[in-house]
């Protein structure tokens, strides 16, 4: 069970507060494309991303559901979009620290995923 600190005191959150917490991550990290932008960004925090680096990079986003996806995460504090001092002006996009808490989740997804796959051509095979 995952634990809740109250007043400064720690306690096993209830399986009702365990349904909030994960509707409430679903809520910011849900959909098709939110993770695979936040795991694109994070794999690659020495690079200056674009939009157009972004929409190149995740095969099948279309750029009105990038930007759509960017503007709802950037709201939520997991990537920064900076207008940078070019001509013409560019904008880049990057992972927050707070953003890169995500990463477990997508390491995870990642992993289940590799296994998941096997699994599955295994059974077909």
């Amino acid at each position: 069970m995952a634990k809740i600190i109250e007043n400064g005191i720690e306690r096993e959150a209830s399986c009702t507060e365990e349904l909030f917490a994960m509707r409430d991550s679903l809520d910011v990290l849900g959909g098709k494309w939110k993770l695979m932008i936040i795991r694109y960004l994070t794999n690659r925090t020495d690079q200056h991303i674009h939009f157009k680096k972004l929409q190149r990079g995740i095969t099948g986003i279309s750029a009105k559901m990038l930007s759509k996806e960017l503007k709802e995460l950037e709201m939520n504090l997991l990537i920064t979009r900076t207008i940078q001092d070019t001509k013409p002006i560019t904008v880049t996009y990057a992972v927050t620290e707070y953003g890169k808490s995500v990463f477990p989740v997508t390491e995870t997804l990642v992993n289940w995923g590799i296994i998941h796959r096997e699994k599955i051509k295994e059974s077909m095979g």
